[in-house]
């Protein structure tokens, strides 16, 4: 049974044709793990989407947190649908929006967009007719597998999902733009059709975070002791060098009996006409420690996230971390969440009717909830404005009698 289908038979068991019609366009498409088929490969790093993936999301700890920072964030905050200046709180939209498809929630969607926009710069969201016409469901689809095909006027003429040995073309129309694909992507300014991912500007802070945590790794399985060398001094009448024989077993005693966290500060037996001679340099010396941290932090300007939310020390931008978090919103997430509502907007919403709006409930933001409150505050004492005026400026629809300004009372 084909993936898709083994978790809707339990919903369509009764209706065969209907289990074949309702599901993603790309649910049948089974193979081996694909690989970057976008032409927009990185440029001076030369990795391709999957190296990046694992070097950066699935290997580094700052990457990893910022990309989960980020798609975590952005789902936590509640749609809001609008038409004109009345709020709807029940509306099919809405209901699509919480519940995309039998396979996750709305806020897993949402989840997982924004982490592949981070991660790729490319982020594809399919949407499937339903039964009866209308949004059925709503499904996330890798951006590794999926190629934009332009047409003569440069314009995207099909878009085609490929997995293993098998493709599903989803199409564009030529005169309305409308495709059941809605691809979002991040600003690149030397290609035409794909986005431009985080993690290929922050490439080589990535190399050296991996870098400096393989070398921490590799001092401990060396007792945390810097390398040296072992020095033969030869007495009088004996051979220069050691044989191959001697060479081969002190290496191997070496390997064996010194080396190894188990084996830290066990004593040093050296035969005779050897001498230990330290020649590494200090972690100091090499200022190991202070290029983690620059790394660290160019990794974290690169997605957005101030590094005091991150850990990193050496970070005195902000005074503490409620200040950090409040930058992260208006700087990071608050322009990530407008660019996902516009794509909605444009793409999904007008399926519902053209008097439709959606937006976000910047409310319950609680990094936020300081500086609405300064702004309830200072409405409150705003006498030149009437209560609708207030209301309005707060995103509140209007009420009777709220036209005319307050009375003064004079003294």
């Amino acid at each position: 049974m084909k993936p898709f289908g083994r978790f809707f038979a339990g919903l369509t068991a009764g209706n065969p044709a209907a289990m074949e019609q309702k599901k993603s366009a790309v649910s049948g498409l089974r193979g081996a793990e694909s690989v970057w088929l976008s032409p927009a490969s990185p440029f001076w790093t030369g990795r391709t989407y999957d190296q990046l993936s694992r070097e950066g999301y699935r290997k580094n700890v700052v990457v990893h947190r910022s990309v989960r920072i980020l798609a975590e964030s952005a789902a936590s905050v509640p749609f809001l649908l609008h038409r004109g200046d009345q709020r709807i709180d029940r509306h099919p939209l809405l209901d699509i929006l919480a519940r995309p498809n039998p396979m996750y929630s709305g806020k897993e969607m949402i989840e997982s967009l924004v982490a592949f926009l981070q991660i790729s710069g490319n982020a594809y969201l399919e949407c499937v007719d339903g039964l009866s016409g209308g949004v059925g469901e709503l499904y996330v689809l890798r951006p590794d597998r999926m190629t934009l095909v332009p047409g003569s006027s440069g314009w995207p003429a099909r878009y085609e999902y490929k997995v293993g040995g098998q493709a599903h073309s989803f199409q564009v129309d030529a005169t309305t733009g409308q495709s059941p694909i809605k691809h979002l992507k991040l600003f690149h300014p030397l290609d035409d059709h794909y986005g431009l991912s985080p993690l290929e500007a922050c490439a080589f802070g990535i190399d050296i975070h991996n870098a400096s945590q393989g070398w921490n790794k590799s001092m401990l399985d060396n007792a945390a002791r810097p390398s040296g060398a072992l020095v033969f001094e030869p007495r009088e009448g004996e051979p220069a060098s050691l044989s191959d024989e001697q060479f081969t077993r002190l290496k191997d005693e070496l390997e064996n009996q010194y080396q190894g966290a188990r084996n830290a500060g066990r004593p040093f037996l050296l035969e005779g006409g050897l001498k230990w001679q330290q020649i590494a340099l200090s972690p100091h010396d090499m200022d190991f420690v202070q290029s983690k941290h620059v790394a660290a932090r160019e990794i974290a300007l690169a997605f957005g996230v101030p590094p005091m939310l991150l850990g990193i020390p050496g970070d005195a931008t902000y005074a503490n971390y409620a200040e950090a978090n409040r930058a992260l919103w208006r700087l990071t997430l608050l322009p990530l969440l407008e660019k996902l509502v516009a794509a909605l907007n444009g793409w999904l919403v007008p399926r519902y009717g053209d008097d439709l709006r959606l937006d976000f409930d910047r409310d319950a933001i609680p990094a936020l909830a300081v500086e609405r409150e300064a702004l309830w505050n200072r409405l409150g004492t705003a006498g030149f404005l009437t209560t609708n005026e207030k209301r309005a400026i707060l995103g509140f629809d209007p009420v009777d009698g709220g036209d005319q300004l307050p009375t003064r009372k004079l003294s």
